[in-house]
């Protein structure tokens, strides 16, 4: 991983670890928000809100655009990839995906079984066998 890279990494990381930065983002998953409107959300003050919004912007998770005399913030899910796929060797399939994994090559393989039982068995054609 190159050394910028890296730094849009940590400032991703960095943009996700404060739990009001994460309620923001939550938020504007539904769509574009005022900065207004955002801030009126939280118990914490404009400018504090405005700041948090700052680090979301600088981490590209979020874009502002000037509509009239209000700033409209979007979600931009784009940087996020570079962080899943970082943590994405650190994450283990569970023990349920093991399991579903097992159980869909266990159906295969009697789907398998029963194609050739029924293509050896010598009955009536077009009936499978029950044995």
């Amino acid at each position: 991983m190159t050394e910028a890279a890296e730094e849009r990494l940590d400032e991703v990381a960095g943009a996700v670890a404060d739990p009001v930065r994460r309620r923001i983002l939550v938020l504007l998953r539904d769509g574009p928000l005022p900065a207004g409107e955002v801030a009126e959300r939280f118990a914490i003050s404009r400018p504090a809100v405005s700041r948090h919004l700052r680090v979301l912007r600088r981490s590209g998770l979020v874009r502002a655009e000037l509509v009239g005399r209000q700033r409209l913030y979007t979600l931009d899910p784009g940087p996020f990839g570079e962080l899943v796929a970082w943590l994405g060797p650190f994450v283990r399939p569970s023990g349920w995906e093991h399991r579903l994994d097992a159980l869909e090559t266990e159906v295969y393989r009697t789907r398998r079984e029963r194609r050739t039982t029924t293509d050896a068995s010598p009955g009536v054609p077009g009936e499978e066998s029950t044995a």
